[in-house]
């Protein structure tokens, strides 16, 4: 009587689901949620990582307006601009892996690690904080530089913030897998540094490096082994309204190249290090 009563219990008894495995789009959210309110708390860095290209567009941008005929622009503004975007997209996003140390420092990483959350959501999260940053940081710029005479089309002005959110996706994965591999701002600040020093004078961020503006041959072809300095001349040419150009093909290709492979190096990286 006991095992037919056994038996009918486990047959009424409802089968055990499968557990549940890590949600990319929910952990993702989880992650970014956390990131977006620690942001939101101490905003010292949105204000820092702003002010540099502001004090360019202040201090060195007058200086450009009589020199806008011999650097091919008609616009000095239309030109500058763009290439300020770009540095705010390389610089901003490169020192966003500084927080990524200290939450490895605090045991944050360590906690994660015992989650089944997805490793790749560990990552994205962190840098979607990042890129709506970004996005709130270009926006103001576009909006100063129009009270000094920058003049762009709105499809213009969409497509190059669209570029610079992308590099900027790129350069704040990379940043985040080289904060895991080393471990110590004192590594990583002088590693950023010899990096972001020649992006920015090859790339043509402030002038443009080219036979027009007076560039020796030997730097015009080592710019040319330079990506960002076709994203730079994508982004210039969006904002002059000129779509259809090798500059915007070459520049998106580069964009799309260069945040698939970080993506890639950066989830790497944290698959490795929460293993």
């Amino acid at each position: 009587m006991t095992t037919q009563q056994n038996r009918v219990s486990a047959t009424a008894m409802p089968a055990p689901q499968p557990a549940k495995g890590p949600n990319f789009f929910r952990d993702t959210l989880i992650i970014f949620r956390r990131q977006f309110r620690l942001a939101v708390r101490n905003p010292a860095w949105v204000i820092i990582g702003l002010m540099q290209p502001i004090l360019y567009l202040v201090l060195f941008g007058p200086l450009l307006e009589p020199l806008a005929g011999q650097i091919g622009a008609e616009n000095a503004y239309t030109f500058f601009v763009p290439g300020l975007l770009v540095q705010l997209g390389i610089f901003g996003a490169f020192f966003a892996g500084f927080s990524l140390i200290s939450e490895w420092r605090s045991g944050v990483i360590e906690a994660e690690r015992v989650t089944p959350a997805n490793r790749t959501a560990l990552l994205i999260g962190r840098v979607l904080r990042d890129v709506l940053q970004l996005f709130v940081q270009g926006v103001v710029l576009i909006a100063m530089a129009f009270l000094f005479g920058l003049r762009a089309s709105v499809g213009g002005m969409l497509l190059g913030l669209v570029i610079v959110v992308l590099l900027g996706t790129a350069c704040a994965c990379a940043s985040n897998a080289l904060a895991l591999t080393t471990k110590s701002e004192d590594v990583m600040a002088p590693l950023i540094n010899s990096i972001a020093l020649p992006v920015l004078l090859l790339s043509g961020i402030l002038l443009p490096i080219s036979a027009q503006s007076g560039a020796p041959d030997w730097l015009i072809t080592l710019s040319d082994f330079m990506p960002t300095k076709y994203i730079v001349n994508a982004t210039r040419d969006a904002f002059a309204s000129d779509f259809a150009t090798a500059n915007v093909l070459w520049g998106i290709v580069w964009t799309l190249v260069l945040t698939g492979l970080a993506i890639w190096a950066g989830t790497r990286t944290f698959r490795k290090e929460n293993s």
